[in-house]
């Protein structure tokens, strides 16, 4: 025991004269939610769009007013389409509405259900979520304006009535999720990222063959290595949580016990990860690029957190079910939101426990006591 606490009390100073350590921990989970509660939004977005009306109908003028009163669309008139092409091509719409002339007469004469009153939707396909949002808001307003104008006596009956309501995250903000499931990022690169360089550290010092001269065990290397960083991450862990729910406002609804002890067994999974890189790199520079591949890359785009797994491809789908981060994500998301479900709980923290124990094993037949030759 007293060996073990020497190495973790080295460790521990080894971490605080190391600056990069403090501003992983702390430094970049500020800079981190800040990025991510405003500078990234998921939310539906505002949109420009170009109307040119030629149908000089009383009734058809409100519906151009109904595009300039949507809190999602800035609309601008036009004359001609020549200034429509030309304002698209320069980005300064992202797309247009053309009403034809003969867009009322149509609708009087009750063609607007049976033969069709057109409305033409030009949108820039150069970014296709752009255009999607160009084109589901044109059909929406157009929609909402024909039940309330006097063409509505046109229209069948519908003969479903829908009632739409919201579970969990009834304001539909995107922040709600994005900024919690972000704590993942900075758990993952403080447990793998860090974790990377230590043991690889210890051999290019020299350090390591000073060890290997003395009683030290492999198990008193990997407690030693372990402990130091848990209690950093857990540490971390917490100011990231005040971050969210007192500084951000985001809303919680779960348990905090149970956010730090499945947010430990990430933790302890991610450690290894980190851990089991550097001792069988050995280099600083090739264990830090591998743990920037395995740990931080597939957090971000294969967990979930920004894009739903269901709509990857079956490769990648696969993929994602040996990447711890998804099922913390998965958990953090439901914890805060949800309240937390027991399913999502016992399930996620089964599988984290059970590879962490596996990389705890793989980091202790790593890690060698003796020189290579």
């Amino acid at each position: 025991m007293k060996i073990l606490l020497a190495l973790i009390k080295k460790e521990i100073k080894q971490i605080l004269r190391d600056p990069s350590s403090i501003v992983i921990a702390f430094i970049l989970p500020l800079i981190s939610f800040l990025i991510y509660m405003y500078g990234v939004n998921l939310d539906s977005v505002k949109v420009t769009i170009g109307i040119k009306n030629d149908d000089n109908s009383p009734e058809v003028a409100t519906l151009v007013k109904s595009f300039g009163h949507s809190k999602y669309v800035n609309s601008i008139n036009f004359d001609n389409m020549e200034d429509i092409k030309t304002a698209i091509v320069r980005s300064k719409i992202k797309g247009a509405v053309v009403i034809p002339n003969d867009f009322s007469t149509k609708l009087s004469r009750g063609q607007g259900v049976n033969k069709g009153a057109d409305l033409l939707i030009i949108t820039d396909g150069s970014e296709v979520n752009t255009a999607n949002y160009v084109q589901s808001y044109a059909n929406m307003i157009a929609n909402q304006w024909l039940i309330t104008s006097k063409y509505k006596m046109h229209l069948p009956r519908p003969l479903i009535n829908t009632e739409v309501r919201t579970w969990y995250n009834p304001d539909l903000n995107s922040h709600y999720f994005i900024v919690p499931g972000s704590i993942a990022i900075t758990m993952t690169l403080i447990g793998i990222l860090l974790t990377s360089l230590v043991i690889a550290r210890e051999w290019e010092r020299g350090t390591m063959e000073a060890l290997l001269s003395t009683k030290v065990r492999v198990i008193h290397i990997v407690l030693g290595k372990y402990i130091p960083y848990f209690i950093l991450g857990m540490v971390s862990m917490a100011f990231n949580v005040f971050l969210c729910v007192c500084i951000f406002q985001i809303p919680f609804k779960g348990s905090y016990l149970l956010l730090f002890l499945i947010s430990g067994i990430f933790l302890f999974t991610s450690l290894g990860i980190g851990l089991l890189i550097s001792t069988v790199l050995k280099n600083q520079f090739m264990a830090s690029m591998v743990a920037m591949s395995l740990g931080f890359m597939p957090a971000l785009m294969l967990s979930g957190l920004m894009f739903p797994i269901n709509s990857m491809p079956v490769f990648f789908q696969y993929l994602t079910a040996i990447i711890p981060p998804r099922y913390y994500i998965s958990f953090i998301e439901s914890e805060f939101m949800a309240g937390g479900v027991n399913e999502i709980r016992l399930a996620n923290a089964f599988y984290l426990t059970v590879l962490g124990l596996i990389l705890f094993v793989a980091v202790y037949k790593k890690t060698q006591m003796r020189l290579e030759k």
